[in-house]
């Protein structure tokens, strides 16, 4: 198999009869298919000419899957977003955390995914919320913006959020309120991970999944919430938040060979400072691990709430703006051009035929 074909959706049609045998779900089935025919000539597609004189090229195009797990798809998807998102802004620094899940999880994750996660996602909004409106640390309504990711490098089960918190919020009066020592820190980690601990346990036992046994294992080691430093200023934080908000359990440009039986993809060593090294797994390892990260049918995946919520937004953005001053930035992001030539990069695409899917 050349280099061109190392893709998911490659690996996925080179074992696509074993596909039901390895993943029993059906909805996790129809969604490999379709990576599999993503961009393909079973998905149709159309012939373009450049109406540029001095090109004038034939075109052929494959229509996509646009699939969200789909490793081709989530590009364009992500540089839409991040435009989308900077209008939200606010001229404030930020702080990256992470609440992640304790393996003893994982069983639950794989049999009650939609469950799980959606408890994930109102446990880390609860700690977020309840420290903020305390007035020991700050004392006012701050946001969140929550991804959830279920991966690790390895693309081994590893549900974990990565959430963006601006490093302040609104108090009762309405005024804009910072963090401590000037936005420099948010919340004590170390009380906010048993607190994270502490909410999730009562809603595994409030929805009859917490037996002794698994509370044993669930309180016998500390969970881990980690807050990173705020960011130098906006132009860093929408960048850095379209980095989580589109990715998948493994891109294409991380897979380095596929051979008749196996595939050799890069992963981070983070026992080695993050160094990369090379993993090789079966196929069929490589598509049932893949497999563990499709959500289930409708599953919001990215969450905003308090002040980025789409209500707060409304009710505080222009009231915190009038307050601390708006974002001066100019963002120098590519813009998004559908149609243009790749070849000449001047002229317009025409369709002058499409087809079907077989």
């Amino acid at each position: 198999m050349s280099r061109l074909n190392h893709e998911v959706g490659h690996i996925i049609n080179s074992i696509k009869g074993l596909l039901p045998s390895l993943v029993t779900n059906s909805w996790k089935q129809r969604t490999l298919y379709a990576l599999m025919r993503c961009r393909t000539a079973a998905m149709g597609g159309h012939i373009d000419r450049c109406d540029n004189p001095n090109c004038n090229k034939l075109h052929v195009s494959y229509n996509s899957c646009r699939n969200r797990h789909c490793p081709k798809c989530q590009g364009h998807k992500r540089e839409q977003w991040i435009q989308q998102r900077e209008d939200d802004l606010l001229n404030v620094p930020y702080f990256h955390v992470v609440f992640t899940l304790p393996a003893h999880l994982n069983g639950l994750s794989l049999h009650k995914p939609e469950v799980l996660y959606s408890m994930l996602f109102k446990t880390a909004w609860a700690v977020i919320k309840g420290f903020g409106e305390d007035h020991k640390f700050l004392g006012a309504k701050t946001g969140m913006i929550a991804v959830l990711h279920t991966w690790g490098s390895d693309m081994s089960l590893h549900p974990h959020l990565h959430c963006i918190v601006p490093a302040g919020g609104v108090n009762g009066a309405g005024k804009w309120t910072t963090t401590k020592s000037q936005g420099k820190y948010l919340f004590p980690v170390k009380s906010m991970s048993k607190v994270f601990r502490a909410k999730f346990l009562d809603q595994l036992n409030t929805s009859g999944f917490l037996d002794p046994v698994l509370h044993e294992k669930l309180i016998a080691k500390p969970w881990v919430v980690y807050a990173k430093r705020p960011y130098a200023g906006p132009q860093q934080v929408i960048r850095y938040l379209g980095r989580y908000t589109h990715k998948i359990a493994i891109s294409n440009h991380r897979i380095a060979d596929v051979g008749d039986d196996t595939v050799s993809f890069t992963v981070k060593n983070y026992r080695n400072g993050g160094k990369k090294a090379l993993q090789t797994l079966t196929k069929q390892e490589f598509i049932r691990r893949f497999a563990l990260h499709i959500l289930p049918r409708g599953f919001v995946r990215i969450r905003h709430y308090g002040i980025l919520s789409s209500s707060g937004k409304k009710q505080n953005l222009e009231d915190i703006r009038e307050q601390i001053g708006d974002v001066s930035v100019i963002f120098n992001h590519k813009p998004i051009q559908l149609g243009v030539c790749p070849s000449c990069k001047e002229g317009k695409l025409v369709t002058m035929a499409t087809f079907r899917d077989r």
